[in-house]
């Protein structure tokens, strides 16, 4: 009887049907469905250079495959979109923020400016390398929103919670116990620092907090202006349709902002200039002369 019922399951008849009256509902869903789940065709993949960055890829791969973060990204635009009236704060932003911190960091690095994962711990015996700020920086901007599932106020400190067993999740195996732990503490300072007044300690957490502030190009925030909501906030943030980001000249990162009319301005003054100015970086490019705009 044993063989005949392992050999219907095998066939494809899933344990949700095969033993639908003799387990609790919350065990009744097989793993055999996960995939289906998994590779749901409206699923946003995250696509990120990993530059033969095997470690970051890992952690890309293992996002790919997350359900619950997905699900908790989809819940951040039903509170941001859907209630708030808000701009997108689900897999599409993170995604934008992913790959413009990432560039950012690899702008700096060409210049010469280490992440402080590299400079605060090579006494500690550790050997952490780019490679590793990089992961810091992939994974900081990807959970920087998942408060939002909760609330929009607070949302930074709530994500610090949601954010932290996903974390050893993501990292397990590719990292031992003791550099998982530094890596952990180092992402949840990045995303705790992306809040308003927030004062990043570290290069990593600087570019994390500027990519969030640099999401704001045509159509990125178009939803409160649609929505009804005619203000300065929603106006100027209309009027900006293009953030170039580049190697600079006299400072390492150029970022050009086009606008269509002038009330981009207030965007680009009230919103980004603070998240520069606040960055944190340190020297020998202090923030003043890390970014020029």
């Amino acid at each position: 009887m044993s063989a005949k019922k392992n050999r219907m399951v095998h066939k494809g008849q899933t344990k949700n049907q095969e033993g639908m009256g003799s387990e609790p509902s919350s065990q009744r869903v097989s793993s055999a469905i996960a995939p289906e789940i998994v590779k749901n065709p409206d699923r946003i993949m995250i696509r990120v250079p990993a530059r033969h960055n095997s470690r970051l890829q890992q952690v890309i791969d293992r996002v790919n495959t997350d359900v619950e973060i997905y699900a908790l990204w989809q819940v951040n635009n039903v509170n941001a979109v859907q209630r708030l009236g808000m701009s997108d704060h689900g897999p599409v932003h993170v995604q934008i923020v992913t790959n413009i911190a990432l560039k950012l960091l690899r702008l700096l690095g060409m210049k010469g400016v280490q992440p402080n994962i590299v400079t605060d711990y090579n006494l500690t015996g550790y050997n952490l390398t780019g490679d590793d700020a990089e992961v810091v920086v992939l994974l900081a901007s990807l959970l920087h929103d998942l408060g939002m599932s909760i609330h929009r106020v607070d949302h930074e400190q709530y994500s610090l919670f949601l954010a932290r067993p996903k974390i050893r999740e993501l990292l397990e195996g590719i990292y031992d116990i003791a550099v998982r732990s530094i890596l952990t503490s180092e992402i949840l300072h990045a995303i705790i620092a992306h809040r308003a007044g927030g004062r990043p300690l570290t290069l990593e957490a600087g570019v994390v907090r500027v990519a969030d502030a640099l999401d704001m190009a045509e159509g990125r925030t178009r939803i409160p202006f649609e929505a009804g909501q005619v203000n300065i906030h929603s106006v100027s943030a209309r009027a900006i349709e293009r953030i170039n980001i580049g190697e600079g000249t006299d400072k390492p990162i150029r970022i050009l902002i086009k606008m269509n009319n002038a009330a981009g301005i207030f965007q680009a003054d009230e919103l980004l200039k603070n998240k520069l100015e606040a960055s944190g970086a340190k020297d020998p490019y202090p923030p003043s002369r890390m970014w020029s705009h």
